[in-house]
């Protein structure tokens, strides 16, 4: 037998062996169901919603008085379709359907969710106008508004976290999730799109932030690097699942600073008014207004590096 038959062989068999595995694992597969939402295509929808956020910053960067209501036109005009075709995919998803029973219905719905969405977007341009004040004045590095919109990886997660929670509110599923991972990816921040968060919130650096579902943070509230704002236990039911639903993670109230790599966990944990966390704080309980919580301090030690054959360093008096 020739090489290319031995090979042509083995590859039948593997072909059947993974065939055998679909069929055994039915949760890791989808055939004969609906097509998938597109990421790709959910991400370019990002990406225009961010023109339509801050015009003149992202894409058509020449924007005049006169030619930006056409540009909104055709923006809107883009978005209603592009995100009416991916929810119709997401409803679809979510239900496991084949086909759809009725697809002019569901339609309809796609439709509605993502008019509600739009009509929204006043809203969130007030609300992230805010987001970006808190940040040029939490910032001493902030040289101006322009520059935390247009460079700031805390305020574009921020940003995607808004757009990720009003479609969310909408009722649109699995596409929330979609753009916060995306921006997690990109910026470091994970903010779950069902997290309630306040006007004028602030994360400086960005980089390894953990926001869970079920946090409640207040207005005025600045959140630094490394910050876990996540759950301490998962209550379970009598078959061992995970029970949902339930309020797992913290409640920040407003003017709270929490510094960098501080720990909050715990749906029972609430962070009073005007409390400061300090860095690297575990938090399981919760804290009164108007406090400061901060780790006991450490003894600091500088050693001198060997010399020679010296066989252990000498502590620096």
């Amino acid at each position: 037998m020739q090489q290319n038959d031995l090979l042509n062989e083995s590859l039948q068999e593997l072909a059947e062996a993974v065939l055998d595995s679909y069929a055994a694992e039915e949760t890791t597969r989808r055939i004969g169901h609906t097509a998938l939402p597109s990421r790709g295509k959910i991400v370019e929808v990002l990406h225009e919603l961010r023109q339509l956020l801050f015009p003149g910053y992202f894409g058509d960067k020449a924007l005049t008085r006169e030619s930006v209501r056409f540009h909104v036109g055709d923006l809107l005009a883009r978005l209603g379709a592009d995100l009416t075709e991916q929810t119709l995919h997401c409803l679809c998803t979510e239900r496991r359907c084949p086909t759809c029973p009725e697809p002019h219905g569901c339609e309809a719905e796609a439709r509605e969710m993502v008019k509600t969405f739009l009509a929204a977007i006043p809203d969130l341009r007030r609300k992230l106008a805010l987001d970006a004040q808190a940040a040029y004045d939490g910032d001493p590095a902030a040289k101006s508004i322009e520059e935390i919109i247009y460079c700031y990886p805390g305020f574009y997660a921020v940003v995607v976290y808004r757009l990720a929670h009003a479609l969310l509110k909408a009722g649109v599923p699995l596409m929330p999730r979609i753009m916060s991972e995306y921006a997690h990816s990109t910026t470091g921040t994970d903010i779950h799109p069902g997290a309630e968060v306040g006007e004028s919130f602030f994360i400086d650096h960005a980089t390894g932030v953990v926001i869970g579902e079920t946090s409640r943070i207040g207005n005025h509230v600045k959140i630094y690097q490394g910050v876990t704002l996540g759950a301490k236990s998962f209550p379970k039911d009598e078959r061992g699942r995970v029970i949902k639903g339930l309020q797992r993670h913290p409640t920040i109230e407003d003017h709270v600073t929490i510094y960098p790599n501080a720990t909050i966990l715990g749906g029972q944990t609430v962070i009073g008014r005007g409390v400061t966390v300090g860095g690297n704080a575990y938090i399981t309980e919760s804290v009164p207004p108007d406090s400061l919580v901060r780790q006991p301090e450490f003894r600091l030690e500088v050693l001198r590096k060997a010399q020679e054959k010296t066989p252990q360093a000498q502590k620096v008096s």
